[in-house]
């Protein structure tokens, strides 16, 4: 019988310690359960992430694929790497903005390190990113905006010493079930409660002692009725906003009567009073893709946070805290060069760029001084080649009907360890390793970095992220990657040495450390120093302070008011669209919908399916954008509001319907709010979800 290893989940980015145990014969796992001894988890694990680590649905990719003839053949290792290196050289000497890489938050923080490394140090592309843009970006930025640095002050010790659990714009309940598990754990001693923020009543709301239902895409207003409120009846916390911050007679300047931003947020005064009074206790407010996804989602993001600084949230069991999607979006930010360099070390500074390029050996001239356009930008752009590494942009992006026809005209490289919607439009498919057979580290949302290790060999036909970049970089950057083959642990030696000093350090982490702790939390500039609490420090003689990383030392406060939607209703399209994540599905659902898309299911109040009978015929109708039209099956659900569609995120159907307009200041793409109509669909073709075993042949 095999060992048992332990690793850490890839599912969300709770970060919960598991077992692997390898299957006897053959290539696989065969058994998941929690581990006792992580200390982010305690044993404690969800359904989901058992059963996608154990028995993912996906169609497994198993060989390297090159397209001929227009249709993509089975090829050698050899063929596939040398026609992906010749559409990438002949890309580059084109630009160097003409080669785009997207990675993802399902790397490991060694492969994301070595993809920032080829991209910006090698190809010295403006264009890559990852598709934690897609969700993270507003949030991101709020913080540095805010506090100086990209990094939630609050950490899990701080749920259980909360006396409120703000849920805004977030589900995690459906998203991250373990933290809501503690969250509902500290909800049941006596005078906690838990308030949810969110135009429907979704299951975290279920759960909470009050729901407040805004109207879609007005949470900005709210924040603003909240924080006036606060000020109307005097519970600004003026001591420590003088002392801690600046900004607030500007933000006081800025801001609207309470009455006149509920209206515009559609909530009445008495669910303003609810939410006032909440920050009059120590509060943690956490938020998700309800707020980051959205034109004014920093501004949104950084009016949460004011919420926190005016009424003194920022210190233990209190605070700002985002709620991160993707197992490793935190990793990503760090290690990968993508808004940053490593360590957040700025892209604008020009003594940064000069000692990342000297710890890799290139010109500073090399290397871009702005993180790009993001990701709807570098597609907009279209770009002469294309490399996607664990990400599926062709069902994840917006206007989704567009991002594939700009893909379907590149070169385009997808490297994944499953079929999606964007290998069927590749010239070269890269089959990759998965969790369970993957090497390296991964950092949670709390900031807490732990190991991921391989229980199974992968067949044969199969190879790593990190030596598909590190081949891929050998080949056409030898002096960049030395070898094809990399050593995780070295990897991230090299990459946890270029972050010594900064505001993310992490040169006291390494694969031996963790081999003995499990898990550390940044910054750590010596294993024993893993970062607690940001930003605050309660002194020997029993005084407070606070320190941040921002040209003043104090956090910042924002003035930004609620703006327009990008697409309001109108008579010919009288419906919003909202979209979100449901049980069963994540990212854009790869691994839980067997190879198959599934019939697209949509949430909508029983009224308004009554108000639209005509469209609504055997329980089917079309969904109509400006953009697209999609079919789905009805679910009337009481839980949504009248006037609203909502459909789930993870469907490659979805984003067919979904806005490219974004955030100016974090790129992040408006996902939430769109205008559609109903009407009626003749037919509906119904595709059957099979599940596909992973064979070496």
């Amino acid at each position: 019988m095999s060992d048992w290893v332990p690793t850490t989940c890839m599912r969300c980015a709770v970060g919960c310690g598991h077992v692997h145990r390898a299957v006897d014969v053959g290539y696989g796992i065969d058994t998941v359960r929690g581990d006792a001894s992580h200390p982010v988890n305690q044993g404690l694990a969800c359904a989901r992430g058992i059963g996608e680590s154990r028995d993912p649905d996906g169609e497994w990719l198993t060989k390297p694929l090159v397209r001929k003839d227009g249709e993509l053949e089975r090829t050698t290792w050899d063929f596939a790497l040398s026609r992906a290196v010749e559409g990438l050289r002949a890309a580059a000497e084109r630009g160097p903005d003409e080669v785009a890489i997207l990675g993802s938050g399902q790397q490991t923080n060694e492969a994301a390190y070595l993809l920032g490394k080829v991209a910006r140090g090698g190809f010295g592309t403006r264009s890559y990113d990852a598709n934690t843009t897609l969700c993270m970006a507003s949030a991101v930025t709020a913080y540095y905006e805010a506090f100086g640095s990209d990094a939630p002050p609050c950490t899990y010790d701080d749920i259980d010493d909360a006396e409120r659990h703000v849920v805004w714009g977030a589900n995690p309940a459906v998203a991250h079930p373990v933290l809501f598990r503690w969250i509902r754990r500290a909800a049941d001693e006596e005078d906690v409660e838990i308030v949810v923020v969110d135009p429907v009543r979704s299951e975290t709301a279920e759960n909470a002692a009050h729901h407040v239902a805004p109207e879609p895409g007005r949470d900005l207003a709210l924040a603003r009725a909240v924080l006036a409120r606060l000020v109307e009846t005097d519970r600004i916390a003026h001591e420590f906003v003088d002392t801690a911050t600046d900004g607030f007679e500007a933000l006081l300047d800025a801001l609207p009567d309470a009455s006149t931003a509920a209206r515009d947020a559609g909530v009445d005064p008495d669910d303003v009073d609810l939410l006032a009074d909440a920050f009059d206790r120590r509060t943690l407010l956490y938020w998700g893709m309800g707020i980051n996804q959205h034109v004014q989602g920093t501004e949104t993001a950084r009016a949460l946070v004011d919420l926190t600084l005016a009424t003194d949230n920022v210190r233990p069991g209190a605070g700002p805290f985002s709620l991160t999607g993707q197992a490793n979006s935190m990793g990503t930010r760090v290690c990968s060069s993508k808004g940053t360099w490593p360590g957040q070390r700025p892209f604008a500074d020009p003594d940064h760029r000069r000692t990342v390029a000297e710890h890799w050996g290139v010109s500073a001239d090399r290397l871009p001084n702005d993180p790009g356009p993001g990701p709807v930008g570098i597609l907009e752009s279209e770009p002469a080649a294309v490399w996607t590494v664990a990400t599926n942009p062709a069902a994840g992006m917006p206007d989704a009907d567009a991002a594939r026809e700009r893909l379907a005209d590149t070169f385009l490289i997808a490297q994944d360890a499953f079929h999606t919607e964007t290998t069927e439009l590749a010239d070269v498919v890269f089959p990759a390793t998965t969790w369970g057979e993957s090497e390296g580290t991964t950092t949670n949302m709390e900031r807490t970095i732990s190991r991921v290790r391989a229980a199974t060999d992968a067949p044969s036909g199969v190879r790593s992220d990190s030596q598909l970049i590190a081949t891929v970089g050998s080949r056409l950057f030898p002096e960049l990657f030395p070898t094809r083959d990399p050593d995780p642990a070295a990897v991230f030696e090299e990459f946890a040495a270029l972050t010594e000093g900064t505001i993310a350090d992490c040169s006291g982490i390494s694969h031996d450390v963790l081999d003995d702790v499990y898990a550390i939390r940044w910054p750590a500039s010596d294993p024993d120093d893993g970062g607690g609490y940001r930003y605050y420090e309660e002194r020997p003689d029993g005084d407070e302070a606070w320190s941040f990383p921002t040209a003043t030392g104090n956090a910042q406060f924002s003035t930004s008011r609620q703006g327009a939607l990008p697409e309001p209703t109108d008579e010919s399209y009288p419906l919003t669209l909202t979209t979100a994540r449901e049980a069963d599905g994540y990212n854009t659902g790869v691994r839980s919908r067997g190879g198959e898309s599934g019939e697209l299911c949509a949430r909508i109040h029983p009224d308004t399916v009554a108000d639209h009978d005509d469209a609504c015929v055997d329980g089917r109708l079309s969904i109509v954008s400006r953009r697209a039209s999609v079919t789905a099956t009805v679910d009337r659900d009481e839980a949504v509001p009248e006037g609203v569609v909502w459909l789930p995120i993870h469907h490659p159907e979805t984003n067919r319907l979904t806005l490219p307009d974004r955030d100016p200041k974090s790129k992040e793409p408006h996902f939430k709010q769109c205008a559609v109509r109903l009407v009626s669909s003749d037919s509906v073709s119904t595709p059957t979800a099979s599940a596909a075993g992973r064979a070496d042949d």
